[in-house]
């Protein structure tokens, strides 16, 4: 879940995330520290002290960044991700620095430099450590004070480091606001949630953290313990809560904005609105936000929420009350249109108040539905393919936990891939469920779409042969031909429900999502004996359960997307056009001679040689330096680069947009100037379009057209649609667009007159995975015409999928340039890693799977390399699983991102 391009990499479990924990009592400065001055793309020069400091028993790795002089500033401290360290929070850091605030980073104990054993943010350990720190901030001159050693001071972080920020607000007086991101309330609640164990999350948990050797003696055996028993004890529970932020729920009570994750199987929205009513109740202001991403992959939305972290502290640590705080809760919907300005990426719903995850329930019904035979042990998907038998009045269904817990269903998989939450975005979802192994329940065909918003409840009667009932339940949504079903965010909840409370009704609390249902699709609540990332009984075990009345779906009426602004583009077109046509004029008699074209490059679509552009009042800093490479024609080439690399610059000198200080860029031979004739056969979306709402996606590439002047019959539109692929969508007002549409309609108007050259900036922002690949798809069609385009972008899976060739900038330079399988490698693989060692005979069957080019061991022998021939990474898992394959993660081997890391690791240290 790592994603090196998000400015909050909060590295957990491996794969999204990173956390932290730090400093305690009076800081000894262990040596002189060193300073360094951090360059970014705008003044005031941040300056970096790097030093170690011995406390509490340890020495702690820390950095502190300020800018502006000794003026009093409030402070922040950023805490990274379990497994990480303090550079994952660096370029936050740099940017709250840069916008006045001092600002300290730290690696958590066991982590990076800083010695000792980890003891998950125990009070006396990780949390007593930023107590710290705040001691040591409490005598800078630069920091402000309320009180004589209580400086005005913040704390946020993502995951690990969220959870010490609520922490350090519950033990330390002096904090004054917080911002924890995708974080934990109660961390036993989390890992034993209802007292069954998520023993994927669990033992990710402990291996990214180095080992169990690497843990608190205790926090190893406790691991120990309910690893090989599977069942979490009392002890177990109550060491977790101790470490967690509910055991000092009554002393957090300061301004706390709180950022939860959708696609998170780790730590569900339930954490956080365990956080959100606690901290209310304690009488601060509260902001509850649910973000695209989580621990399971997807968007994590940074520089949105680090512009809210930002205005956060900026109206309770420097008291501006003009700072926007945003609305008391707000989720982000993937696709649609943000009502902000019209155009933005992805859509937010807001109200004034967090709703919680209860509101505006509606009663669905529910009958029940038997389930198709077992053929041959295959998987079973509810609902798809042929053997579904006919619905019936089946409010009693009885299924087996297999011995041995096997094959589990299979919901989330920490690690596939970016997540296969993500799949959920697609319209067919992945999801396995037995023959024989669980209980299905479906609703009629909604008469309207539903828009569900909290955790849907349904009251069941369950009933064991013996012993505790371990069940598993998801919500479906079907689509009305049954063949095509969506598990939200690959969530499922876990119930361990005892012989007390079995043979009467149980309420059970479903999975908290975000997720519209349409008109026609079907709801179908499945409870499963098994799943994957959870530990099940390992007896064979029969289970009853019956239906107690309805699905209770929340709604959140309260919630609303505001209709979209009239956008500037409506009023300022026209007064663009103005200014255009001004600065023509005034510059037309200042324009040096044009260099005579190169008939080398006739055929050239683009050579830059020596390209430098400096940033604005500064004699020597670079966006760009001494730039060179060349592009041929039918190549579709991808610019990478760092935030800040030089990418963006790159691009608008290459449109006339700006002059570089130095170089050439010739484009088909032809030099570039504003307003050079040659670039009629350049197209670019580098500033983003500007569409008229109320006109058709046709009208308005047709005024677009028009406006340029040229003959209407050179535009091609036709031609550039089908490319598009917009079909009937083409006569419908642009309002009624999805971003993805949106997206396609500018990269239409790019194409418009068919350009030899296409330079496309970033053209996936804000899309999700299906829109993603219509997009990759848009750029190959279009370069298989014999033309050439060049794409930049931060998405390094597309990448490799799309461009032939590659371009990576560091730091306004080039590092490395040529085409993609000579940079990154080739071939489809997968790397799977498990729980126990592979044995050589089940590495041959795997490797003898239909589909399925090769299978190599680790060197370890704890996972497989898998080169996919024709099979698909869910036919894979399905496979593994019925091999009884102890699988821990599955994700692709990503040697661009390997490759692209190497690269700039040098600069980036």
């Amino acid at each position: 879940m790592e994603k090196p391009t998000s400015r909050w990499r909060h590295r957990l479990p491996r794969t999204p995330g990173r956390w932290a924990a730090v400093v305690a009592a009076l800081a000894v400065l262990v040596g002189a520290g060193t300073w360094t001055a951090v360059a970014d793309d705008s003044a005031p020069t941040v300056h970096r002290q790097d030093r170690m400091m011995k406390m509490n028993g340890v020495s702690v790795d820390t950095s502190y960044f300020t800018s502006g002089g000794t003026k009093p500033r409030p402070a922040v401290l950023i805490g990274h991700g379990f497994g990480g360290s303090k550079n994952d929070v660096r370029a936050q850091a740099e940017k709250l620095a840069a916008d006045g605030y001092a600002v300290m980073t730290w690696s958590a104990r066991g982590f990076g430099r800083t010695t000792g054993e980890i003891t998950l943010n125990a009070p006396d350990g990780e949390v007593k450590d930023v107590s710290g720190l705040i001691d040591w901030l409490a005598g800078r001159p630069e920091v402000q004070l309320d009180a004589k050693g209580d400086p005005r001071v913040g704390v946020t972080g993502a995951s690990y480091g969220g959870a010490v920020s609520l922490l350090a607000a519950g033990y330390d007086e002096r904090v004054d606001a917080i911002a924890p991101v995708i974080s934990y309330w109660n961390l036993a609640d989390a890992l034993f949630p209802d007292g069954v164990f998520k023993k994927l999350w669990a033992g990710i948990f402990v291996s990214s953290g180095g080992g169990c050797e690497r843990f608190q003696k205790q926090l190893c055996e406790m691991y120990e313990r309910v690893a090989v028993s599977g069942t979490p004890d009392a002890a177990a529970r109550k060491l977790l809560t101790e470490r967690s932020p509910e055991a000092v729920a009554d002393r957090i009570d300061v301004p706390a904005l709180i950022l939860q994750g959708q696609s998170d199987s780790l730590f569900p929205l339930g954490q956080a609105d365990a956080m959100a009513k606690a901290i209310k109740a304690n009488g601060a202001p509260v902001s509850v936000d649910w973000i695209a991403g989580g621990h399971d992959g997807g968007d994590d939305e940074g520089d949105r929420v680090e512009g809210r972290v930002g205005d956060w502290f900026d109206r309770y640590l420097k008291q501006d009350k003009g700072a926007d705080t945003g609305p008391g809760f707000r989720v982000t919907r993937t696709g649609g249109v943000d009502s902000t300005d019209g155009a933005a990426l992805k859509r937010g719903a807001s109200s004034d108040s967090y709703p919680g995850l209860t509101s505006g329930g509606r009663k669905i019904p529910l009958t029940g539905a038997g389930q198709p035979p077992a053929t041959g042990g295959a998987m079973n998907r509810p609902g798809t393919g042929g053997g579904q038998s006919a619905p019936a009045k089946n409010l009693t269904q009885t299924f087996r936990n297999p011995a041995g817990a096997g094959p589990p269903s299979v919901s989330a998989v920490p690690g596939i891939g970016g997540g296969l939450s993500q799949l959920s975005s697609l319209g067919v979802g992945f999801s396995l469920d037995f023959p024989g192994q669980y209980a299905r329940f479906d609703s009629a065909p909604l008469d309207g779409a539903v828009h569900v918003t909290g955790s849907p409840t349904v009251r069941v009667n369950v009933k064991a042969d013996q012993g505790d009932a371990v069940l598993f339940g998801k919500v479906y949504d079907v689509s009305p031909d049954g063949k095509q079903q969506v598990l939200p965010s690959q969530l499922v909840a876990p119930y361990r429900i005892t012989p007390e409370e079995q043979g009467k009704p149980v309420e059970l609390t479903l999975p908290a999502v975000d997720h519209e249902v349409e008109a026609g699709h079907t709801l179908r609540v499945v409870l499963s004996a098994t799943d994957l990332a959870y530990a099940s009984r390992a007896e064979p075990a029969t289970y009853t359960v019956s239906l107690d009345g309805p699905l209770t779906v929340p709604t959140a009426p309260a919630v609303k997307t505001a209709a979209a602004t009239m956008p500037w583009w409506t009023w300022g077109l026209p007064a663009a056009g103005l200014v255009i046509a001004a600065a023509l004029l005034l510059t037309a008699r200042r324009r040096t001679a044009t260099p005579a074209p190169d008939p080398a490059l006739t055929g050239v679509p683009l050579q830059i040689t020596g390209l430098s552009k400096k940033y604005a009042k500064s004699a020597d800093r670079y966006a760009v330096r001494d730039l060179g490479f060349r592009v041929e024609k039918g190549q579709v080439l991808g610019l990478l680069g760092p935030n800040g690399a030089g990418k963006t610059t790159t691009l608008r000198m290459l449109m006339g947009l700006i002059t570089p200080d130095a170089g050439e860029i010739r484009v088909f031979g032809h030099a570039i100037r504003p307003g050079a004739p040659v670039l009629s056969r350049v197209g670019s979306f580098v500033e983003g379009a500007g569409f008229l709402p109320h006109l058709s996606g046709r009208s308005n590439l047709q005024l677009y057209w028009q406006a340029t002047g040229r003959p209407a019959e050179d535009a091609h539109i036709d031609e550039a649609l089908e490319i598009a692929g917009l079909g009937d969508a083409l006569a419908r007002a642009v309002r009624t667009y999805s971003q993805g549409m949106r997206q396609r309609l500018a990269i239409a108007q790019a194409m418009l007159g068919m350009p030899d050259l296409l330079i496309l900036d970033e053209p996936t922002n804000g899309l999700d995975p299906p829109q993603i690949r219509e997009m990759r798809d848009v750029m190959i069609r279009y370069a298989a015409g014999g033309r050439t385009v060049i794409v930049s972008s931060h998405l390094l899976s597309e990448v490799e999928q799309s461009c032939t060739h590659l371009v990576v900038m560091d730091r306004g330079q080039l590092v490395q340039a040529g085409p993609v399988a000579e940079i990154t490698g080739s071939g489809d693989m997968l790397l799977v890693t498990t729980g126990a060692e592979v044995a050589e005979p089940l590495v041959d069957k795997v490797a003898a799977l239909p589909g399925i080019g090769s299978a190599v061991r680790l060197d370890d022998g704890h996972g497989l390399l898998v080169r996919l021939d024709g099979a698909t990474a869910a036919q894979l898992v399905a496979e593994l699983v019925r091999l009884d394959v102890p699988v821990t993660a599955v994700g692709p081997h990503r040697r661009l991102e390997d490759a692209f890391l190497t690269l700039i690791s040098q600069g980036s240290a």
